[in-house]
């Protein structure tokens, strides 16, 4: 079982280690984060108008969320106020079995997390191509 065990923790840290040097990576190669302003994402945007963001918000939302894995705080309290919808929407799971909504949870951090760094990955990409330098 401790075998297992560590196995798991190791998973969940490597992954957001990787986040994190994903994103450390992307402030290394974008000297320059003001010109991905009223740059479109690469995805298409079907979203209300708050929350479709350019490759500049994308950018500071990615260092944002990075700087609190690696702190630890909890987010703010402007933060949790446009999580409300969301939060109601999940009030039926707070029933579940514990272990079935660990799991649940988990599951959705490891996706979130990896979908994280691919972003991540693809912003400083992008910025790569805007600047005209390409990647080998």
């Amino acid at each position: 079982m401790q075998f297992s065990e560590s196995k798991f923790n190791n998973s969940l840290i490597l992954i957001l280690k990787r986040y994190s040097a994903a994103v450390r990576n992307m402030e290394l190669t974008i000297l320059l984060p003001s010109l991905l302003r009223d740059m479109p994402p690469d995805e298409v945007c079907d979203c209300e108008e708050e929350t479709c963001r350019d490759l500049h918000a994308n950018y500071l939302m990615l260092k944002a969320i990075r700087n609190t894995v690696e702190s630890s705080l909890a987010p703010s309290d402007d933060r949790k106020a446009k999580n409300t919808a969301l939060n109601k929407t999940l009030e039926p799971l707070l029933d579940t079995d514990p272990e079935a909504l660990f799991h649940f949870h988990l599951k959705g951090l490891f996706f979130v997390m990896n979908d994280l760094t691919k972003k991540t990955q693809s912003l400083t990409e992008k910025y790569l191509d805007i600047v005209g330098v390409t990647n080998c």
